[in-house]
């Protein structure tokens, strides 16, 4: 069972996210931070993260900065959930390496779309 991270600091947002991909035969495990979906990540080896860009303390963009400069989770494919579609978030996910952007609300057959090819299902 591929084993997933969800960051977002709304909780309707992780309850919501998190039923729709344990209804796909997904593990979830949810943070509702950055540096609580940097200790998740340490802690429990996922196969793939969602990441919320707008969240306090540190956001999308920053979380992934962080990932990406530690040795075990630089290769853990990243989809950014944001409502932020403007192409300059397109265009700086595109350039940091984020794996795919889903616009929110999202509609669930494109987040499992996207979540299949990021694990290559």
């Amino acid at each position: 069972m591929k084993k997933i991270i969800v960051t977002d600091d709304e909780p309707m947002n992780l309850k919501m996210t998190e039923f729709l991909l344990k209804k796909n035969g997904f593990e979830v495990i949810t943070a509702s931070s950055g540096p609580e979906c940097l200790n998740a990540v340490k802690e429990n080896k996922p196969d793939l993260i969602l990441l919320d860009l707008l969240m306090p303390e540190m956001n999308g963009f920053e979380t992934y900065e962080r990932l990406t400069a530690c040795e075990e989770s630089k290769d853990i494919p990243v989809i950014l959930l944001t409502a932020a579609e403007d192409s300059e978030t397109l265009e700086k996910a595109a350039s940091l390496g984020i794996f795919a952007c889903v616009g929110k609300p999202f509609r669930q057959p494109v987040l499992i779309e996207n979540i299949n090819r990021a694990l290559g299902i």
